[in-house]
């Protein structure tokens, strides 16, 4: 029992950490990415947007309305069964935007090294565009069953209260074939896209590596350090830094998703251990879809010239304003 009062304290604390500095982070890189001064061509912008976007959505549905509502307002108007189902497929909705930006920007990536010719018509602004919207579409009217998935705990004065699953969603084929679906789309099939368009992308980044550095060695008959190469290399570093913090993030929700169906269990059957690590599995989904954008952005020299200038900004006013009042 006090282990468990323990894990609840940790997980609020982490939460709240999550949300102060989630928040911020997300809104800054919103407002840089906006300005559109990183020296990032406007496809790309456009995708590190809306993957700044959709991570602020997770911190709001997810982590603020949904985990620190919990702690701090047990009982709020969040609890109305319409409004708990509704943010139900809000969270879902963000969550899936979130992982599925990220599988869109990564193959854009991928088709701009890898793909010489098609990188011409693909990556441009336009594209970028419609690939958003055709991905953001669909998965928000996928999520819209789950809030037929809830059902009141109470009924007060007519008015129904709380959000637990139906005992149906366990039992009922059509809602075990979709609570399948929505977990092999977000996170099964995302974690395969993701980790063979990394791999696709490194493996034509070592080989032209590899051209370069011999056709440089012929041409000079010396074996000095290639900058175009270095910069590949450190592509490289960022790819699996990317790609491995996505699956190794996400891969205890995988492990709970099969351990719940293989071993026929409701969420509220787990004994202590299940629950620690099935809760354990949300900290860190949360937390990788709410690092995404920092993870690209902090990687861009210019983006973090941005952030020192917005950071000293209200500094310069201040100081400024001083000054003239002095004067």
């Amino acid at each position: 029992m006090e282990m468990m009062e323990t894990f609840s304290v940790v997980r609020e604390m982490f939460y709240l950490i999550l949300t102060v500095t989630g928040v911020p982070v997300n809104v800054v890189a919103i407002v840089i990415l906006s300005r559109g001064k990183c020296g990032l061509s406007i496809c790309t912008t456009r995708y590190l947007l809306s993957m700044a976007v959709s991570d602020l959505l997770v911190i709001i549905f997810e982590v603020m309305l949904w985990r620190l509502n919990y702690y701090y307002f047990p009982t709020s108007f969040l609890d109305l069964t319409r409004v708990c189902s509704a943010a139900l497929v809000l969270r879902h909705a963000s969550f899936d935007c979130s992982v599925w930006f990220t599988v869109v920007f990564t193959f854009d990536r991928f088709v701009l090294i890898c793909c010489q010719k098609l990188k011409i018509k693909y990556c441009t602004e336009r594209t970028a565009a419609v690939v958003l919207a055709t991905t953001c579409v669909p998965l928000c009217l996928k999520n819209v069953p789950f809030y037929f998935s809830r059902e009141p705990d109470k009924i007060i004065n007519s008015v129904p209260w709380g959000c637990s699953y139906k005992a149906s969603y366990f039992t009922d084929p059509g809602w075990v074939g979709f609570d399948w679906f929505d977990k092999m789309l977000t996170p099964m099939v995302p974690f395969y896209l993701v980790l063979l368009f990394n791999i696709l992308t490194v493996r034509d980044i070592l080989v032209a590596s590899r051209v370069r550095q011999a056709l440089r060695g012929k041409a000079t008959g010396e074996n000095r350090p290639d900058p175009e190469v270095e910069s590949r290399r450190k592509s490289v570093v960022l790819l699996f830094t990317i790609s491995g913090c996505f699956i190794v993030l996400w891969t205890p929700v995988v492990i709970n998703f099969f351990y719940r169906h293989i071993a026929s269990k409701a969420p509220n059957d787990y004994n202590n251990a299940a629950y620690i690590f099935k809760h354990v599995a949300y900290m860190l989904r949360n937390l990788s879809c709410c690092t995404n954008t920092f993870i690209y952005g902090v990687t861009q020299s210019k983006f973090r010239e941005e952030l020192k200038h917005a950071a000293k900004y209200p500094v310069t006013k201040v100081i400024q304003l001083i000054n003239k009042h002095n004067n």
